[in-house]
């Protein structure tokens, strides 16, 4: 889009003025409400941060987990509320680090996971019952909740003390990432097993963290990472009540994650209309009573993908820029990236610069003293609609190619994005959408920047690690474990049960992930077209 473009990010009409005919047929009771009443617009609550701030949590994971626990204590005692894991890519595919295929990959953009051993060293000091922990694992999600649960009893603390949210996301791997194991049929099982084992062993945790953000990191408009967000949203829910579950038991521990943009207006208007779109799909599609049941919660990450390697401390300016854009939309906890994150892994000061960030935004800024203020904007109430509209028109879509899954399998996401993409790509190269520091304002003269960058030997060090684990274990108990949920997967048994047990004996992520694919199989995507 130009500075002077007649077009928002979705490729909606964008007037260069707003006035009272836009919202002529507006009905503020039915299309606002109340804050923390239905259609849940104006927030899910009804003080929103004028009682307490968002949760702030900063994304931190690399190398091995002793590494990333020094990382974890210094972002605690620089006040962040709540810890976000980044995983390395062996332990996101259910891989072993000393497994051939993850070798180069070990550590690089996570910390690697390999048994409850790592989960132990990287919690190692760190309270359970006093911290929320967000885990951005997919796939394996349950192996990594599983362990986590494993080392807070370990501490003392039960089940129903501790909180946090596992990502659980495995639909859009299909559509934007491609971190998935197993067929979208078995991945559903394993989620639904979630639901259920959650339920009843750990309460409070949030079950699924719904995401458009990644989907939007590979080129999705605003009005598709809603779209395709809440789609798979309904496929989950779907499937949870097909399993027997009743929506208004599950229903209230779903949660969502969003990108914030430098596009400070029409991210605020997706927001609203994400939140209005799931209140009434929960209430009138699946009859949700609980109000909790229609409220869409939601984590929020600046966009990396508008991160540049040039001129990178222009990167603190964007990401202000859309850390507030996140707060004015009324996210409920938010992680702000670090400015050099182009180049490299995040350095400490990178980081805490991040943090503070936020910190300013929450306590110097007067944003927290009122709830919802850009309500009644004629330009926000008027892209509000204009996006639900297009997000509705899209959801549509997927449901006449038959659900989520079934356009997922037919590419339908997939593609849509990647024709997004290639249009921004397309105006960025012809200087049509201005990028500071890459296309526009450039500067020959770039200050040297030294890299955080992650030790190579760290994947010999957790090969070694991996040997004498299966040296110290009794392996018999491991095998007996594995086989029990193997006989799970291929019934109707709740599998998180004996994989908690596997675990419990020391089994390791790839052991667990393999006996689940000996049973489920491994998903191979459609030829793209």
């Amino acid at each position: 889009m130009s500075s002077e473009g007649s077009s928002t990010e979705s490729g909606l009409p964008f007037e260069a003025v707003y006035g009272p005919d836009a919202l002529e047929d507006f009905d503020p009771a039915t299309r606002l409400g109340e804050p923390g009443e239905f259609p849940f617009t104006r927030g899910v609550y009804p003080s929103m941060y004028t009682g307490r701030p968002w949760t702030m949590r900063q994304y931190a994971g690399f190398g091995t987990a002793k590494e990333s626990n020094e990382r974890y204590k210094q972002l605690v005692a620089h006040g962040t509320g709540g810890l976000s894991v980044a995983f390395d890519l062996p332990t996101q595919m259910g891989h072993d680090s000393d497994a051939e295929i993850a070798h180069g990959e070990v550590g690089k953009v996570g910390v690697a996971i390999d048994s409850v051993e790592d989960m132990r060293l990287l919690f190692d000091g760190i309270p359970l019952d006093e911290v929320s922990t967000s885990m951005t694992i997919n796939a394996p999600a349950a192996l990594l909740l599983l362990m986590y649960q494993l080392v807070a009893e370990e501490q003392g603390v039960g089940g129903d003390k501790i909180t946090g949210t596992i990502q659980n996301d495995v639909l859009k791997e299909y559509i934007a990432r491609g971190t998935y194991i197993y067929p979208p049929k078995h991945s559903l099982r394993l989620i639904t097993d979630i639901f259920s084992y959650c339920r009843t062993e750990i309460p409070r945790w949030n079950t699924i963290s719904i995401s458009g953000y990644h989907m939007a990191e590979a080129g999705a408009t605003p009005a598709q990472e809603v779209a395709f967000t809440l789609a798979d949203g309904v496929e989950y829910v779907r499937a949870a009540v097909a399993s027997g579950q009743d929506v208004d038991e599950f229903a209230p521990r779903l949660a969502f994650f969003f990108v914030s943009r430098t596009t400070i207006l029409e991210e605020v208007a997706k927001f609203r209309a994400a939140r209005r779109i799931w209140a009434q799909v929960m209430r009138d599609e699946f009859g949700a009573k609980n109000p909790k049941s229609l409220m869409l919660r939601f984590h929020t990450q600046t966009a990396g993908v508008q991160l540049t390697a040039q001129q990178p401390e222009v990167n603190m300016v964007r990401v202000a820029v859309q850390a507030l854009a996140a707060v004015l939309g009324g996210t409920q906890s938010l992680h702000t990236n670090s400015y050099d994150e182009a180049i490299a892994l995040p350095s400490e000061k990178a980081a805490r610069l991040a943090l503070r960030t936020q910190q300013v935004i929450a306590y110097e800024t007067d944003v927290t003293k009122t709830v919802d203020p850009f309500a009644g904007s004629y330009a926000v109430e008027s892209l509000t609609d204009d996006l639900e509209a297009e997000a509705r028109s899209l959801m549509t879509r997927v449901e006449d190619l038959g659900g989520a899954v079934s356009a997922i399998e037919q590419g339908f996401q997939k593609n849509e994005i990647e024709n997004a993409a290639y249009q921004i790509a397309k105006d960025i190269d012809a200087g049509e959408r201005v990028v500071v520091g890459l296309n526009k304002y450039t500067s020959d003269e770039e200050e040297p920047y030294e890299p955080l960058r992650v030790d190579p030997a760290i994947e010999a060090q957790q090969a070694e690690r991996l040997a004498g684990l299966r040296a110290s274990r009794d392996n018999d108990e491991v095998a007996k474990h594995l086989a029990a949920l193997k006989q799970a997967a291929e019934g109707d048994d709740n599998v998180l049960y004996p994989m908690k047990e596997a675990l419990r004996a020391r089994a390791t992520v790839g052991e667990v992930c393999n006996a689940l694919r000996e049973v489920w199989g491994v998903y191979s995507p459609p030829d793209a077209f």
